[in-house]
């Protein structure tokens, strides 16, 4: 099995990355995951949070992802984010609009009166008030 794999992760607005990584962690809509290569084959939604790279010579990468869909296989992962930055690009005001949009979609949530469209807003939520917790902005 090979050392490293093909890493791409992009945006509508850009590509962020194209690197050879030993491993992507990755915030999974159904659980953090790690892929690496060798993976099996698997495509899953992502959750708001971090992702980290651990690129072929060790170094990492953190980038705030806001959701999106990631290809995994045994030669490598690409990553569809919906908005995604650089930890260095995230500022406060980034992080609090991450967090204004989901305390809307919470409340409109709350006014449908659909106790599922609520949990999961509030989780929406919970996730964007972490993604600033985790680099240090609150």
């Amino acid at each position: 099995m090979a050392d490293t794999m093909q890493f791409d992760l992009v945006s509508p607005e850009r590509r962020l990355a194209s690197v050879q990584a030993r491993e992507v962690r990755i915030p999974g809509a159904d659980g953090d995951l790690t892929a690496m290569p060798g993976h099996a084959p698997l495509i899953t939604t992502l959750r708001p949070g971090i992702l980290r790279i651990v690129k072929a010579d060790g170094a990492s990468d953190d980038y705030a992802v806001t959701g999106g869909f990631a290809e995994i296989s045994a030669a490598g992962t690409t990553l569809l984010a919906e908005e995604a930055l650089h930890v260095s690009e995230v500022t406060p005001a980034i992080v609090k609009g991450f967090v204004a949009r989901a305390e809307e979609s919470l409340r409109a949530a709350k006014e449908g009166g659909n106790q599922d469209l609520v949990d999961d807003a509030a989780k929406l939520l919970a996730d964007m008030v972490a993604i600033g917790d985790h680099i240090g902005i609150s």
